[in-house]
């Protein structure tokens, strides 16, 4: 809204100036072309009354073009039937009918010159008795025409302007659907590897109740540890569940969690089941900790691939080694199809509190092959990053090549630790 009326503000501020040049110009002018032509009136008050008309009706010109142009059009007419000299008056009415003809619609606009050709030119003026030559009648009617082409080619330029600024902004809203539709996508797989995580651990959960029930009274200890493990791993599924679907659905109430905890904590243990547990159909999600299987497909093409590790490699939770290894793998890809005969470098820096990712590749001596559209590969990285609690970045390198950084946390942030931590650091 401020740009809009400063422009606004810019607008009036050049019409009245060039309103104020056309009043110098006429006043100015109009006596000399006066003086030079016999048998007219000579200039009088009401003869600068009607040259200062045609400016002063140019400060509204963008506002009202069309009645600008008529009141330049009379205040022409009446200086010329009052036998006043032909001049600069005609300085108005030519900007007043530029300004119309790229403004306003042609069908009125053109005819009001037609008319004006009639009365201030031929036949008008030679009826009341005004000399007029034949060159005057088809110079003027020349001028006219190269007027109108004037006004075409600024209404053309105008609407190629508008036009392209239109398909700039149909391509800015175009690009910002895409990737509102890739960042949905990206949330969508996120879920998708959440339930896999799931499923693993429930898996776990089931296999390990089902011991726990069936040595129960046997060897009690074999059971108390089995009864550990299911405690430790739906602890951290449900840690899981709840940070993932506070980031994907960021604002609903955490109620529905609640209850699903304790609904699972108030159950009761049901009876082991006759048959053996069915295996959970699940593929084991990729995992740094087998960073030569996450290497494979990779070095597989030929990419020549690098591993440093900084720090102790620690088990990280489920959630967080997919992430990561998701991060791995997309920026491995990205290097194959980007930048092909370049060499790949994996730095993974484990501390207490994250683990850092950098992919750093070097300058492709190949050319990568063109086409096709553009993948959302880094817009997916940052989207599981940031579902995290992490942050990633990605640009070219300094001296060449590529990078890729990412910081997840090593453990898994929950809504009551992130207002915890809040509210610890508050004076």
């Amino acid at each position: 809204m401020g740009a809009s009326a400063k422009w606004e503000r810019g607008s009036v501020v050049r019409d009245w100036s060039l309103a104020a040049v056309v009043a110098i110009v006429q006043f100015a002018a109009s006596s000399g072309a006066d003086t030079h032509q016999t048998g007219v009136r000579s200039l009088d008050a009401f003869a600068y009354l009607l040259l200062l008309a045609g400016p002063i009706a140019l400060g509204f010109r963008r506002l009202l073009p069309v009645p600008v142009l008529l009141v330049t059009l009379f205040a022409a007419l009446v200086y010329v039937l009052r036998d006043y000299g032909y001049g600069p008056i005609f300085l108005s009415l030519v900007i007043a009918f530029l300004t119309a003809a790229v403004r306003g619609p042609r069908r009125r606009t053109y005819p009001i010159i037609a008319v004006g050709f009639l009365l201030l030119v031929w036949p008008l003026p030679a009826l009341l008795g005004r000399d007029t030559g034949s060159w005057q009648v088809f110079g003027l009617l020349a001028w006219l025409g190269v007027l109108i082409g004037v006004a075409e080619g600024i209404r053309s330029r105008r609407t190629v302007r508008l036009a392209r600024e239109q398909l700039a902004e149909a391509v800015r809203r175009d690009e910002q659907a895409r990737q509102a539709r890739a960042a949905c996508e990206e949330r969508l797989a996120i879920t998708g590897e959440l339930h896999d995580v799931l499923a693993h651990s429930l898996s776990l959960i089931n296999t390990q109740s089902s011991v726990a029930l069936e040595l129960f009274d046997r060897k009690p200890q074999q059971a108390a540890a089995a009864l550990a493990t299911i405690k430790t791993t739906s602890k951290e599924a449900l840690t899981e569940v709840r940070t993932l679907l506070h980031t994907i659905h960021a604002g609903e109430p955490a109620s529905p969690i609640a209850a699903a905890e304790t609904a699972v904590a108030d159950a009761p243990v049901p009876a082991p089941a006759p048959q053996p547990p069915r295996p959970a159909r699940h593929t084991p999600p990729a995992s740094l900790e087998d960073l030569d299987g996450l290497l494979a497909p990779a070095r597989a093409t030929g990419l020549a691939v690098e591993t440093k590790i900084i720090g102790t490699p620690k088990k990280l939770p489920d959630v967080i080694d997919v992430a990561a290894a998701r991060i791995v793998g997309e920026s491995l890809s990205n290097v194959v199809r980007h930048a092909p005969g370049a060499t790949a470098t994996i730095t993974l820096r484990y501390t207490p509190a994250s683990v850092d990712i950098t992919v750093d590749n070097t300058r492709p001596t190949g050319v990568a092959a063109r086409g096709g559209p553009g993948g959302n590969g880094i817009i997916g990285m940052r989207e599981r990053a940031h579902a995290l609690g992490g942050a990633l970045t990605a640009g070219p390198r300094p001296s060449g090549g590529f990078r890729v950084a990412a910081r997840l946390p090593a453990q898994v942030r929950t809504p009551d630790t992130d207002d915890a931590a809040t509210s610890s650091t508050r004076p």
